[in-house]
Protein backbone atom coordinates (compact mmCIF):
# COMPACT_ATOMS: atom_id res chain seq x y z
CA UNK A 1 0.00 0.00 0.00
CA UNK A 2 0.97 3.65 -0.79
CA UNK A 3 -0.17 6.52 1.48
CA UNK A 4 -1.19 9.98 -0.30
CA UNK A 5 0.54 12.87 1.64
CA UNK A 6 -0.29 15.25 -0.94
CA UNK A 7 1.86 17.68 -2.84
CA UNK A 8 5.19 16.85 -1.44
CA UNK A 9 8.25 17.22 -3.35
CA UNK A 10 10.29 13.96 -2.00
CA UNK A 11 13.26 14.43 -4.70
CA UNK A 12 15.20 15.29 -1.42
CA UNK A 13 18.06 14.72 -0.67
CA UNK A 14 19.62 16.96 -3.14
CA UNK A 15 22.98 18.53 -3.01
CA UNK A 16 24.09 21.77 -1.40
CA UNK A 17 25.29 24.12 -4.46
CA UNK A 18 26.82 27.92 -2.82
CA UNK A 19 26.01 30.02 -6.01
CA UNK A 20 28.01 33.03 -6.07
CA UNK A 21 27.69 36.47 -8.61
CA UNK A 22 29.40 39.81 -8.02
CA UNK A 23 26.63 42.20 -6.28
CA UNK A 24 27.68 45.75 -5.21
CA UNK A 25 31.00 45.18 -6.71
CA UNK A 26 32.27 42.13 -4.56
CA UNK A 27 31.69 38.36 -4.48
CA UNK A 28 28.72 37.38 -2.63
CA UNK A 29 27.45 33.64 -1.96
CA UNK A 30 24.41 32.08 -1.12
CA UNK A 31 23.24 28.32 -0.37
CA UNK A 32 20.96 26.68 -2.58
CA UNK A 33 19.75 23.27 -2.69
CA UNK A 34 17.10 24.04 -5.78
CA UNK A 35 19.39 23.29 -8.72
CA UNK A 36 18.62 21.43 -11.63
CA UNK A 37 19.79 20.00 -14.94
CA UNK A 38 18.21 20.75 -18.45
CA UNK A 39 20.28 18.59 -20.80
CA UNK A 40 23.56 16.64 -21.09
CA UNK A 41 24.74 18.01 -24.45
CA UNK A 42 26.63 21.08 -25.52
CA UNK A 43 25.93 23.80 -25.05
CA UNK A 44 24.37 22.12 -21.44
CA UNK A 45 22.29 24.38 -19.62
CA UNK A 46 22.25 24.22 -14.97
CA UNK A 47 18.94 26.04 -13.17
CA UNK A 48 19.03 28.14 -9.88
CA UNK A 49 16.00 28.64 -8.27
CA UNK A 50 15.51 31.57 -5.75
CA UNK A 51 13.25 33.82 -3.97
CA UNK A 52 12.42 37.01 -5.74
CA UNK A 53 13.72 39.07 -3.00
CA UNK A 54 17.05 37.20 -2.90
CA UNK A 55 19.94 39.74 -3.14
CA UNK A 56 22.09 37.51 -5.43
CA UNK A 57 18.82 37.42 -7.68
CA UNK A 58 19.74 41.38 -8.48
CA UNK A 59 23.51 40.26 -8.49
CA UNK A 60 22.86 37.59 -11.53
CA UNK A 61 20.60 39.72 -13.60
CA UNK A 62 23.28 42.36 -13.14
CA UNK A 63 26.39 41.24 -14.31
CA UNK A 64 25.06 38.23 -16.30
CA UNK A 65 26.49 35.22 -14.44
CA UNK A 66 26.78 32.89 -12.18
CA UNK A 67 28.28 30.07 -10.42
CA UNK A 68 27.49 27.06 -8.95
CA UNK A 69 29.91 25.67 -6.10
CA UNK A 70 29.59 22.31 -4.99
CA UNK A 71 30.79 22.29 -1.00
CA UNK A 72 32.25 19.18 0.62
CA UNK A 73 30.98 17.73 3.80
CA UNK A 74 33.89 19.66 5.34
CA UNK A 75 32.09 22.78 4.41
CA UNK A 76 29.09 22.27 5.79
CA UNK A 77 28.94 25.45 8.56
CA UNK A 78 30.34 27.88 6.13
CA UNK A 79 27.85 26.47 3.51
CA UNK A 80 25.27 26.71 5.77
CA UNK A 81 26.40 30.32 7.13
CA UNK A 82 25.93 32.17 3.78
CA UNK A 83 22.54 30.20 3.62
CA UNK A 84 20.97 32.16 6.27
CA UNK A 85 22.81 35.26 6.42
CA UNK A 86 21.70 37.79 4.03
CA UNK A 87 23.91 39.43 1.19
CA UNK A 88 22.12 42.64 1.79
CA UNK A 89 23.17 43.14 5.18
CA UNK A 90 26.19 41.24 5.85
CA UNK A 91 29.34 41.21 3.56
CA UNK A 92 29.97 37.85 2.43
CA UNK A 93 32.77 38.51 0.36
CA UNK A 94 35.48 37.55 2.75
CA UNK A 95 34.25 33.93 4.07
CA UNK A 96 35.76 31.81 1.25
CA UNK A 97 38.87 32.43 -0.92
CA UNK A 98 37.66 33.34 -4.50
CA UNK A 99 39.08 33.13 -7.68
CA UNK A 100 37.57 33.52 -11.25
CA UNK A 101 37.74 31.74 -14.53
CA UNK A 102 37.16 32.54 -18.32
CA UNK A 103 34.15 35.65 -17.99
CA UNK A 104 36.06 37.50 -15.28
CA UNK A 105 33.38 38.03 -12.93
CA UNK A 106 31.67 35.03 -11.72
CA UNK A 107 32.99 34.40 -8.32
CA UNK A 108 34.24 30.68 -7.28
CA UNK A 109 35.57 29.35 -4.02
CA UNK A 110 38.87 27.88 -3.91
CA UNK A 111 37.88 25.36 -1.03
CA UNK A 112 34.97 23.85 -2.75
CA UNK A 113 36.08 20.86 -4.96
CA UNK A 114 33.66 21.70 -8.02
CA UNK A 115 32.76 24.75 -9.73
CA UNK A 116 31.15 25.31 -12.31
CA UNK A 117 31.08 28.78 -14.22
CA UNK A 118 27.63 29.94 -15.82
CA UNK A 119 26.67 32.68 -18.43
CA UNK A 120 22.79 33.43 -17.71
CA UNK A 121 20.66 32.25 -20.73
CA UNK A 122 17.18 33.27 -19.37
CA UNK A 123 14.94 33.65 -16.13
CA UNK A 124 11.63 32.16 -15.79
CA UNK A 125 9.50 33.97 -13.33
CA UNK A 126 7.16 31.95 -11.19
CA UNK A 127 4.82 33.29 -8.66
CA UNK A 128 7.57 33.63 -5.86
CA UNK A 129 10.38 32.26 -7.31
CA UNK A 130 12.73 33.41 -10.24
CA UNK A 131 14.35 30.52 -12.27
CA UNK A 132 17.76 31.30 -13.81
CA UNK A 133 18.95 29.27 -17.08
CA UNK A 134 22.99 29.38 -16.83
CA UNK A 135 24.88 27.87 -19.82
CA UNK A 136 27.89 25.90 -18.40
CA UNK A 137 31.22 28.06 -19.58
CA UNK A 138 33.60 26.21 -17.36
CA UNK A 139 33.69 23.86 -14.92
CA UNK A 140 37.00 23.59 -12.65
CA UNK A 141 37.66 20.76 -10.32
CA UNK A 142 39.92 20.54 -7.67
CA UNK A 143 43.06 18.41 -8.76
CA UNK A 144 42.74 15.81 -6.32
CA UNK A 145 39.15 15.42 -7.04
CA UNK A 146 39.79 14.08 -10.74
CA UNK A 147 39.96 10.51 -11.61
CA UNK A 148 41.15 9.90 -15.27
CA UNK A 149 39.93 13.42 -16.30
CA UNK A 150 36.33 13.18 -14.50
CA UNK A 151 35.17 13.86 -11.29
CA UNK A 152 35.23 11.52 -8.13
CA UNK A 153 32.34 11.81 -6.24
CA UNK A 154 34.14 9.80 -3.64
CA UNK A 155 36.84 11.98 -3.41
CA UNK A 156 34.39 14.81 -3.44
CA UNK A 157 32.54 14.21 -0.71
CA UNK A 158 29.74 16.40 -1.87
CA UNK A 159 27.02 17.89 0.99
CA UNK A 160 23.60 17.15 0.67
CA UNK A 161 20.74 18.87 1.87
CA UNK A 162 17.49 17.47 3.10
CA UNK A 163 14.62 19.64 3.39
CA UNK A 164 12.31 17.19 5.23
CA UNK A 165 14.83 16.41 7.96
CA UNK A 166 16.35 19.62 8.14
CA UNK A 167 19.56 17.95 8.09
CA UNK A 168 22.96 18.06 5.86
CA UNK A 169 23.84 14.46 5.09
CA UNK A 170 27.03 12.79 3.07
CA UNK A 171 27.28 10.04 0.02
CA UNK A 172 27.25 6.42 1.34
CA UNK A 173 29.20 3.65 -0.58
CA UNK A 174 28.73 3.45 -4.30
CA UNK A 175 25.79 0.64 -4.88
CA UNK A 176 25.79 -0.15 -8.24
CA UNK A 177 27.38 0.14 -11.41
CA UNK A 178 25.27 2.88 -14.17
CA UNK A 179 24.45 1.50 -17.18
CA UNK A 180 25.59 -1.74 -16.43
CA UNK A 181 23.51 -2.78 -13.11
CA UNK A 182 20.32 -3.39 -15.21
CA UNK A 183 21.98 -5.81 -17.06
CA UNK A 184 21.16 -8.34 -14.26
CA UNK A 185 17.95 -8.07 -14.50
CA UNK A 186 15.69 -11.03 -15.24
CA UNK A 187 14.02 -8.77 -18.47
CA UNK A 188 16.96 -8.18 -19.48
CA UNK A 189 18.11 -10.53 -21.76
CA UNK A 190 14.38 -11.00 -22.85
CA UNK A 191 14.49 -7.33 -23.97
CA UNK A 192 17.91 -7.76 -25.36
CA UNK A 193 16.41 -10.69 -27.66
CA UNK A 194 13.17 -9.12 -28.77
CA UNK A 195 15.23 -6.13 -30.94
Amino acid sequence: MQRDIGAVCALYPMPTTIVGAVADGRPNFLAIAHVGILNNAAPQYLTVSLKKFRHTSRAIRETGGFSICLPSVSMAVAADYVGIVSGDRVDKSGVFEVFYGRRGNVPMIRECPVNMELALHDVMDLPAHEVFVGELVATHVAEDCLRDGKVDLEKVRPLLFDYSSGWYFGLGEPVAPCWRAGRDHPAYAAAKGAK
